[in-house]
């Protein structure tokens, strides 16, 4: 049972980097270990800002 909740754990990460979502807790852990002084993002400030770097960039597109 609990390979089982591994391979679903891992298949909601695989997903949310797929659509540009990194997983926030990695933020969380990132952003202590090297901005301690900055206050770090909010899920809703996290999720809205890799939405727009995410789907923002013109990159490949013709207009």
């Amino acid at each position: 049972m609990r390979d089982l909740a591994q391979a679903g754990r891992y298949l909601t990460q695989s997903l949310r980097l797929m659509v540009g979502v990194p997983h926030y807790g990695s933020y969380l852990a990132h952003h202590q270990a090297t901005h301690p002084e900055r206050p770090a993002m909010s899920y809703e400030e996290f999720f809205r800002e890799r939405q727009a770097a995410r789907y923002s960039a013109r990159v490949g597109k013709c207009c």
